[in-house]
């Protein structure tokens, strides 16, 4: 893929609170961050801050007084997850985005990015799924919870900057993957418990690993690390840029790779990595999820921002961090 050459927008400076530092993608918006000359990184742990606790995140922004946000905090996990806790996830992610943007509101916070996903589609969305598809049709069942709590958290702050003349945005990454991620074999996405089973067949010598469903679906996934980069590059950008490119109720923006691959061809890469030679074998008894997910990136390439790490480098990446970091990850 040939590379778009790059606008550079003033980078995030200031007392920035960043939520959900510890997590997979708040970890590389950090690493980043803290790169970054005149950024001074506010956090807080869920032990020192519950942000579902709407008192002691108003204290917090009425004491810090943060001058721009990134909401990366959120409750994740895939389809085995998203299935089990449905009240978890939609009450969880509800309150977060509702206390924290309330409190940027109030205490004057000059700019809000939050995170979304690419669930907040409709399962048949047309293919690559533009931003123009939002709530166009019904949503995949078994992350419904999620992508509702995601959806709302999009109109809330669309509708501050309608009522309240703020300057809150909203990016809509795919799946993502890389250093940080969760590879519990029950709570993970679908990259991080594959390359778990792989490795651990591998290392027993188990002639098979079984994979859930059909592995015809396609998914496009996006290293996070370029995740990061996007979110500050749209956190960056000029207030007149971005509204020059969104609608005051269709603001948000996809990031994505703009490419995608089926589960059976993901899983036939992770076993080359990881240097798992047994044989693959699905169960079809296991949901599949949605058939398709790849995003429509255009927007984002507009805005002077496109991917450049490629899925073979990034799997081969993460596996090595996986290595060095599996004593940590015992469950």
């Amino acid at each position: 893929m040939g590379t778009l050459p790059r606008q550079s927008p003033a980078p995030p400076t200031g007392k920035i609170y960043l939520a959900g530092h510890r997590g997979m993608v708040g970890s590389a918006i950090h690493r980043r961050l803290e790169q970054t000359d005149g950024a001074e990184v506010l956090t807080r742990t869920h032990a020192e801050l519950d942000l579902t606790n709407q008192a002691a995140v108003d204290h917090v922004f009425a004491t810090e007084r943060p001058d721009q946000v990134i909401l990366a905090a959120a409750k994740v996990g895939g389809i085995w997850a998203n299935n089990s806790y449905p009240a978890e996830f939609i009450y969880q992610n509800l309150m977060m985005e509702a206390n924290v943007i309330q409190a940027a509101y109030r205490s004057g916070v000059k700019r809000l990015l939050l995170l979304g996903s690419s669930c907040i589609y409709p399962r048949l969305a047309p293919q690559p799924m533009a931003e123009e598809a939002l709530l166009t049709g019904p949503l995949e069942r078994t992350n419904e919870p999620y992508a509702i709590a995601k959806i709302a958290g999009i109109k809330l702050c669309e509708s501050y900057n309608r009522q309240y003349g703020t300057d809150f945005r909203s990016v809509m990454p795919t799946n993502l993957y890389g250093p940080g991620d969760n590879f519990d074999l029950e709570h993970s996405h679908v990259i991080p418990a594959l390359m778990r089973k792989l490795h651990e067949a591998k290392e027993s010598r188990s002639p098979s690993v079984t994979i859930w469903g059909t592995g015809t679906p396609r998914r496009e996934f996006l290293h996070v690390d370029d995740m990061a980069e996007a979110c500050l590059h749209v956190m960056g950008l000029p207030r007149e840029t971005l509204q020059a490119h969104t609608r005051p109720m269709l603001s948000h923006i996809n990031i994505g790779a703009g490419t995608d691959v089926s589960i059976r061809e993901l899983a036939e890469t992770l076993a080359e990595i990881v240097g798992f030679a047994g044989e693959l074998t699905y169960d079809t008894s296991k949901p599949d999820g949605t058939p398709q997910k790849l995003m429509d990136v255009s927007r984002l390439r507009s805005l002077g921002w496109q991917a450049r790490t490629g899925l073979r480098e990034g799997l081969k990446h993460t596996y090595a961090w996986f290595l060095d970091n599996q004593q940590n990850m015992r469950s």
